[in-house]
Protein backbone atom coordinates (compact mmCIF):
# COMPACT_ATOMS: atom_id res chain seq x y z
CA UNK A 1 0.00 0.00 0.00
CA UNK A 2 1.39 3.83 -0.98
CA UNK A 3 2.08 5.78 1.61
CA UNK A 4 0.66 9.25 1.08
CA UNK A 5 4.02 10.92 1.00
CA UNK A 6 5.17 8.20 -1.71
CA UNK A 7 1.66 9.24 -3.67
CA UNK A 8 2.17 12.70 -3.29
CA UNK A 9 5.66 12.78 -4.55
CA UNK A 10 4.55 10.81 -7.89
CA UNK A 11 1.33 13.06 -7.98
CA UNK A 12 3.68 15.79 -8.74
CA UNK A 13 6.81 14.51 -10.87
CA UNK A 14 6.51 15.49 -14.38
CA UNK A 15 6.68 11.78 -15.19
CA UNK A 16 3.38 11.71 -13.50
CA UNK A 17 1.76 14.47 -15.35
CA UNK A 18 3.10 13.20 -18.69
CA UNK A 19 1.70 9.34 -18.02
CA UNK A 20 -1.79 11.30 -17.60
CA UNK A 21 -1.80 13.06 -20.30
CA UNK A 22 -1.11 9.75 -22.45
CA UNK A 23 -4.12 8.19 -21.28
CA UNK A 24 -6.09 10.46 -23.72
CA UNK A 25 -8.95 10.58 -21.12
CA UNK A 26 -12.19 11.43 -22.61
CA UNK A 27 -12.73 14.96 -20.36
CA UNK A 28 -10.47 17.84 -20.40
CA UNK A 29 -7.80 17.45 -17.72
CA UNK A 30 -6.35 20.84 -16.57
CA UNK A 31 -3.39 20.29 -14.29
CA UNK A 32 -3.32 23.97 -13.67
CA UNK A 33 -6.49 23.52 -12.15
CA UNK A 34 -5.28 25.86 -9.01
CA UNK A 35 -7.49 29.35 -9.34
CA UNK A 36 -5.05 32.11 -9.53
CA UNK A 37 -4.99 35.01 -6.69
CA UNK A 38 -8.17 37.02 -6.83
CA UNK A 39 -7.50 40.79 -8.44
CA UNK A 40 -8.49 42.88 -6.29
CA UNK A 41 -12.00 44.57 -6.81
CA UNK A 42 -11.25 48.11 -9.37
CA UNK A 43 -13.65 50.18 -7.42
CA UNK A 44 -14.18 52.22 -4.22
CA UNK A 45 -17.14 53.20 -2.06
CA UNK A 46 -17.60 56.58 -4.31
CA UNK A 47 -18.16 54.14 -7.38
CA UNK A 48 -21.10 52.63 -5.44
CA UNK A 49 -22.77 55.12 -4.38
CA UNK A 50 -22.76 56.60 -7.26
CA UNK A 51 -24.50 53.92 -9.05
CA UNK A 52 -26.56 53.44 -5.49
CA UNK A 53 -28.04 56.68 -5.69
CA UNK A 54 -28.67 57.31 -9.46
CA UNK A 55 -32.48 57.08 -9.15
CA UNK A 56 -33.38 58.37 -12.52
CA UNK A 57 -33.16 55.21 -14.83
CA UNK A 58 -37.23 53.95 -13.84
CA UNK A 59 -35.37 50.36 -13.94
CA UNK A 60 -36.77 49.60 -10.43
CA UNK A 61 -39.33 46.42 -12.02
CA UNK A 62 -36.83 45.51 -14.33
CA UNK A 63 -35.65 42.55 -12.73
CA UNK A 64 -33.30 41.01 -15.39
CA UNK A 65 -30.36 42.22 -13.61
CA UNK A 66 -31.68 40.04 -10.03
CA UNK A 67 -31.68 37.25 -12.82
CA UNK A 68 -28.27 37.45 -13.89
CA UNK A 69 -27.14 37.59 -10.46
CA UNK A 70 -28.71 34.22 -9.81
CA UNK A 71 -27.42 32.92 -12.93
CA UNK A 72 -23.67 33.92 -11.91
CA UNK A 73 -24.37 31.78 -8.89
CA UNK A 74 -25.35 28.89 -10.90
CA UNK A 75 -22.98 28.16 -13.64
CA UNK A 76 -21.42 25.45 -15.99
CA UNK A 77 -25.06 22.73 -15.22
CA UNK A 78 -24.09 21.25 -18.97
CA UNK A 79 -20.62 20.13 -17.10
CA UNK A 80 -21.96 17.89 -14.77
CA UNK A 81 -21.45 15.02 -16.59
CA UNK A 82 -17.32 15.46 -16.04
CA UNK A 83 -18.06 14.69 -12.46
CA UNK A 84 -18.57 11.26 -10.78
CA UNK A 85 -20.18 10.31 -7.12
CA UNK A 86 -18.46 10.68 -3.90
CA UNK A 87 -19.71 7.42 -2.36
CA UNK A 88 -19.45 7.24 2.01
CA UNK A 89 -20.96 4.51 3.62
CA UNK A 90 -23.13 3.54 0.60
CA UNK A 91 -23.76 7.10 0.45
CA UNK A 92 -23.17 9.63 -1.99
CA UNK A 93 -21.50 12.85 -0.06
CA UNK A 94 -20.25 14.61 -3.31
CA UNK A 95 -19.30 14.85 -6.57
CA UNK A 96 -15.68 14.64 -8.19
CA UNK A 97 -14.47 15.94 -11.69
CA UNK A 98 -12.71 12.98 -13.12
CA UNK A 99 -10.07 14.66 -14.42
CA UNK A 100 -9.21 15.99 -9.87
CA UNK A 101 -10.01 11.89 -9.76
CA UNK A 102 -6.71 11.10 -12.05
CA UNK A 103 -4.50 13.07 -9.13
CA UNK A 104 -6.58 10.92 -5.97
CA UNK A 105 -5.45 6.98 -7.90
CA UNK A 106 -2.28 6.76 -5.75
CA UNK A 107 -3.49 7.68 -2.56
CA UNK A 108 -4.45 4.23 -2.06
CA UNK A 109 -4.82 4.83 1.64
CA UNK A 110 -7.40 7.14 1.46
CA UNK A 111 -9.16 6.90 -1.68
CA UNK A 112 -10.64 3.83 -3.47
CA UNK A 113 -11.15 4.70 -7.48
CA UNK A 114 -13.67 2.57 -9.20
CA UNK A 115 -13.31 2.62 -13.09
CA UNK A 116 -15.57 1.30 -16.01
CA UNK A 117 -15.67 -2.40 -16.57
CA UNK A 118 -15.12 -2.20 -20.24
CA UNK A 119 -11.45 -1.59 -20.42
CA UNK A 120 -11.35 2.20 -20.94
CA UNK A 121 -10.27 2.93 -17.31
CA UNK A 122 -12.86 5.62 -17.00
CA UNK A 123 -13.52 6.46 -13.12
CA UNK A 124 -17.15 5.30 -12.66
CA UNK A 125 -17.11 6.57 -8.73
CA UNK A 126 -14.66 7.63 -5.74
CA UNK A 127 -15.31 6.26 -2.41
CA UNK A 128 -12.83 6.23 1.37
CA UNK A 129 -10.83 3.24 2.14
CA UNK A 130 -12.82 0.36 4.23
CA UNK A 131 -9.79 0.65 6.39
CA UNK A 132 -10.74 4.12 7.24
CA UNK A 133 -13.94 2.86 9.21
CA UNK A 134 -13.99 6.11 12.33
CA UNK A 135 -15.10 10.00 11.40
CA UNK A 136 -11.36 10.68 12.89
CA UNK A 137 -9.46 8.58 11.03
CA UNK A 138 -11.29 9.81 7.92
CA UNK A 139 -10.44 13.09 8.84
CA UNK A 140 -6.93 12.63 9.41
CA UNK A 141 -6.54 10.77 6.11
CA UNK A 142 -8.38 13.00 3.89
CA UNK A 143 -6.44 16.22 5.64
CA UNK A 144 -3.03 14.63 4.53
CA UNK A 145 -3.93 14.27 1.06
CA UNK A 146 -5.11 17.29 0.91
CA UNK A 147 -1.85 18.32 2.37
CA UNK A 148 -0.09 16.50 -0.50
CA UNK A 149 -1.66 17.97 -2.83
CA UNK A 150 0.03 21.24 -2.36
CA UNK A 151 -1.18 24.28 -4.97
CA UNK A 152 -3.61 22.18 -6.27
CA UNK A 153 -6.06 23.48 -3.53
CA UNK A 154 -5.17 26.99 -3.08
CA UNK A 155 -6.24 29.04 -0.23
CA UNK A 156 -5.91 26.45 2.86
CA UNK A 157 -7.75 28.00 5.79
CA UNK A 158 -7.19 25.12 8.36
CA UNK A 159 -11.21 25.36 9.10
CA UNK A 160 -12.97 22.33 8.61
CA UNK A 161 -16.37 21.60 7.13
CA UNK A 162 -18.73 18.52 7.84
CA UNK A 163 -19.02 15.67 5.47
CA UNK A 164 -23.11 14.77 5.29
CA UNK A 165 -25.31 13.46 2.77
CA UNK A 166 -27.64 16.11 3.81
CA UNK A 167 -28.10 18.71 6.77
CA UNK A 168 -28.72 17.01 9.88
CA UNK A 169 -27.34 13.32 9.31
CA UNK A 170 -24.74 11.96 10.60
CA UNK A 171 -21.26 13.26 9.76
CA UNK A 172 -19.13 10.97 7.93
CA UNK A 173 -15.69 13.24 8.51
CA UNK A 174 -14.71 16.90 8.40
CA UNK A 175 -13.03 18.24 5.56
CA UNK A 176 -10.75 21.63 5.06
CA UNK A 177 -13.37 24.25 3.92
CA UNK A 178 -11.06 25.26 1.19
CA UNK A 179 -11.03 21.70 -0.48
CA UNK A 180 -15.31 21.36 -0.26
CA UNK A 181 -16.00 22.56 -3.90
CA UNK A 182 -13.50 20.22 -5.03
CA UNK A 183 -14.68 17.53 -3.30
CA UNK A 184 -18.26 18.45 -4.13
CA UNK A 185 -19.80 18.50 -0.52
CA UNK A 186 -22.52 20.30 0.72
CA UNK A 187 -21.22 23.27 2.03
CA UNK A 188 -23.16 25.48 4.02
CA UNK A 189 -22.93 28.99 5.67
CA UNK A 190 -24.58 31.65 7.89
CA UNK A 191 -25.46 35.32 6.01
CA UNK A 192 -26.91 38.40 8.15
CA UNK A 193 -28.77 41.28 6.56
CA UNK A 194 -28.40 44.43 9.19
CA UNK A 195 -30.66 47.12 9.07
CA UNK A 196 -31.71 50.21 10.84
CA UNK A 197 -34.89 52.16 10.25
CA UNK A 198 -35.06 55.91 10.83
CA UNK A 199 -37.24 58.55 9.31
CA UNK A 200 -39.55 55.72 7.63
CA UNK A 201 -36.78 54.74 5.87
CA UNK A 202 -35.07 51.37 6.05
CA UNK A 203 -31.32 51.17 5.51
CA UNK A 204 -28.81 48.19 5.12
CA UNK A 205 -25.22 48.13 6.98
CA UNK A 206 -22.54 46.99 3.88
CA UNK A 207 -19.02 46.06 4.22
CA UNK A 208 -16.01 46.44 2.03
CA UNK A 209 -13.82 43.25 2.23
CA UNK A 210 -10.80 43.59 2.82
CA UNK A 211 -7.76 43.97 -0.14
CA UNK A 212 -5.87 41.22 1.27
CA UNK A 213 -8.64 38.64 1.78
CA UNK A 214 -8.17 35.36 -0.29
CA UNK A 215 -11.18 35.26 -2.09
CA UNK A 216 -13.15 38.83 -3.60
CA UNK A 217 -10.68 40.99 -1.74
CA UNK A 218 -12.15 44.43 -2.05
CA UNK A 219 -15.41 43.18 -3.14
CA UNK A 220 -18.98 44.19 -1.04
CA UNK A 221 -20.54 41.86 1.66
CA UNK A 222 -22.57 41.29 4.34
CA UNK A 223 -22.18 42.95 7.76
CA UNK A 224 -21.79 39.81 8.63
CA UNK A 225 -21.57 36.03 6.77
CA UNK A 226 -19.41 33.27 7.28
CA UNK A 227 -19.28 29.25 6.21
CA UNK A 228 -20.37 26.91 9.15
CA UNK A 229 -17.85 24.91 10.63
CA UNK A 230 -18.04 21.46 12.42
CA UNK A 231 -19.60 21.30 15.74
CA UNK A 232 -21.37 24.82 15.71
CA UNK A 233 -24.72 25.52 15.62
CA UNK A 234 -26.35 28.55 12.87
CA UNK A 235 -27.21 30.26 16.01
CA UNK A 236 -24.11 30.24 17.72
CA UNK A 237 -22.37 30.52 14.53
CA UNK A 238 -23.77 33.78 13.72
CA UNK A 239 -23.04 35.77 16.95
CA UNK A 240 -19.21 34.44 16.77
CA UNK A 241 -19.50 36.37 13.52
CA UNK A 242 -21.60 39.49 14.94
CA UNK A 243 -18.68 40.05 17.46
CA UNK A 244 -15.52 38.90 15.04
CA UNK A 245 -16.85 41.03 11.74
CA UNK A 246 -18.82 43.95 13.13
CA UNK A 247 -18.70 44.29 16.88
CA UNK A 248 -21.84 43.63 17.48
CA UNK A 249 -22.59 42.11 21.95
CA UNK A 250 -24.09 39.46 21.84
CA UNK A 251 -26.74 41.37 23.93
CA UNK A 252 -27.50 42.50 20.50
CA UNK A 253 -26.90 39.67 18.07
CA UNK A 254 -29.30 37.24 20.13
CA UNK A 255 -32.27 38.95 18.93
CA UNK A 256 -31.01 37.73 14.95
CA UNK A 257 -33.86 36.52 13.10
CA UNK A 258 -33.78 32.95 11.20
CA UNK A 259 -35.92 34.08 7.79
CA UNK A 260 -35.15 30.79 5.76
CA UNK A 261 -32.09 29.68 3.30
CA UNK A 262 -31.38 29.86 -0.37
CA UNK A 263 -28.69 27.47 -2.40
CA UNK A 264 -27.12 27.24 -5.62
CA UNK A 265 -24.82 25.13 -7.47
CA UNK A 266 -21.84 26.33 -9.50
CA UNK A 267 -19.01 24.21 -11.95
CA UNK A 268 -15.65 25.89 -12.63
CA UNK A 269 -13.45 23.78 -13.61
CA UNK A 270 -12.58 20.99 -11.23
CA UNK A 271 -14.69 22.85 -8.44
CA UNK A 272 -18.60 22.00 -7.97
CA UNK A 273 -19.95 24.08 -5.01
CA UNK A 274 -23.07 22.94 -3.40
CA UNK A 275 -24.10 25.82 -1.12
CA UNK A 276 -27.01 26.55 1.10
CA UNK A 277 -26.73 29.87 2.66
CA UNK A 278 -29.21 30.03 6.12
CA UNK A 279 -30.50 33.73 6.37
CA UNK A 280 -30.93 36.24 9.13
CA UNK A 281 -32.54 39.22 9.68
CA UNK A 282 -30.99 41.52 12.44
CA UNK A 283 -32.58 45.20 13.44
CA UNK A 284 -29.72 47.35 15.02
CA UNK A 285 -30.15 50.41 16.73
CA UNK A 286 -30.81 53.68 14.96
CA UNK A 287 -27.11 54.62 16.30
CA UNK A 288 -25.28 51.57 15.89
CA UNK A 289 -22.08 52.00 14.01
CA UNK A 290 -20.00 48.53 13.33
CA UNK A 291 -16.71 48.08 13.66
CA UNK A 292 -14.48 44.99 12.35
CA UNK A 293 -12.71 42.74 14.78
CA UNK A 294 -11.17 40.37 12.53
CA UNK A 295 -9.58 42.61 9.83
CA UNK A 296 -11.49 40.85 6.85
CA UNK A 297 -13.56 44.09 6.27
CA UNK A 298 -12.41 47.25 5.37
CA UNK A 299 -14.86 49.72 6.17
CA UNK A 300 -18.79 49.74 6.56
CA UNK A 301 -21.10 52.02 5.01
CA UNK A 302 -24.85 52.48 5.92
CA UNK A 303 -26.57 52.58 2.72
CA UNK A 304 -30.81 52.83 1.76
CA UNK A 305 -32.39 49.63 0.65
CA UNK A 306 -33.38 50.81 -3.04
CA UNK A 307 -30.42 51.68 -2.88
CA UNK A 308 -28.16 48.39 -2.19
CA UNK A 309 -30.84 47.05 -4.85
CA UNK A 310 -29.40 49.72 -7.70
CA UNK A 311 -26.14 47.99 -7.01
CA UNK A 312 -27.42 44.57 -6.99
CA UNK A 313 -28.95 44.85 -10.35
CA UNK A 314 -26.74 47.30 -11.80
CA UNK A 315 -23.48 46.14 -10.79
CA UNK A 316 -21.10 43.22 -10.11
CA UNK A 317 -19.73 44.65 -7.20
CA UNK A 318 -20.84 42.91 -4.51
CA UNK A 319 -19.61 39.14 -3.48
CA UNK A 320 -21.59 36.89 -5.68
CA UNK A 321 -23.59 34.59 -3.38
CA UNK A 322 -24.32 38.08 -1.11
CA UNK A 323 -26.54 39.40 -4.39
CA UNK A 324 -28.83 36.17 -3.75
CA UNK A 325 -29.66 36.94 0.11
CA UNK A 326 -30.23 40.65 -0.61
CA UNK A 327 -32.55 39.69 -3.45
CA UNK A 328 -34.15 37.58 -0.66
CA UNK A 329 -34.08 40.33 1.57
CA UNK A 330 -36.21 42.75 -1.31
CA UNK A 331 -38.59 40.13 -1.52
CA UNK A 332 -39.20 39.51 2.09
CA UNK A 333 -39.49 42.94 2.94
CA UNK A 334 -41.81 44.16 0.24
CA UNK A 335 -39.14 46.03 -2.58
CA UNK A 336 -40.05 43.51 -5.11
CA UNK A 337 -43.64 43.59 -5.97
CA UNK A 338 -45.68 40.21 -7.67
CA UNK A 339 -46.18 42.59 -10.80
CA UNK A 340 -42.84 42.36 -11.77
CA UNK A 341 -42.73 40.34 -14.71
CA UNK A 342 -40.92 37.02 -13.50
CA UNK A 343 -41.87 37.69 -10.36
CA UNK A 344 -42.00 33.97 -9.53
CA UNK A 345 -39.40 32.58 -11.33
CA UNK A 346 -36.57 34.72 -9.66
CA UNK A 347 -38.67 33.76 -6.54
CA UNK A 348 -38.16 29.91 -7.13
CA UNK A 349 -34.68 30.66 -8.83
CA UNK A 350 -33.06 31.37 -5.18
CA UNK A 351 -33.03 27.80 -4.83
CA UNK A 352 -31.74 26.32 -8.00
CA UNK A 353 -29.17 23.88 -6.24
CA UNK A 354 -30.13 20.96 -3.64
CA UNK A 355 -31.53 22.75 -0.30
CA UNK A 356 -31.38 20.01 1.63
Amino acid sequence: MATIAAAAARCSSPTRRQLLTRRRLPFSVCFSSAAPPAAVAGFGWDDALRVAGDGGRGDESDLSGYFRKVDSCNRGMDKKGDFVKFVVEDQVVGYIHKGFAEHLRDFHDGFTIVSGNNGSNTVENVSLQSSLRTPEDRTHAIGEVIKSLGEMIPGIRNELYPVTSSYGMPVYFSLERAAAPYFGIKAYGVHMNGYVEKDGQRFLWIGKRSDVKQTYPGMLDHLVAGGLPYGISCKENIMKECEEEAGIPRSISTNATYVGAISYMDIEGFRYKRDVLFCYDLQLPADFVPNNEDGEVDSFRLIPVPHAANIVRRTDFFKPNCNLVIIDFLFRHGYIQPDSHGYLDLLQSLRRGDCS
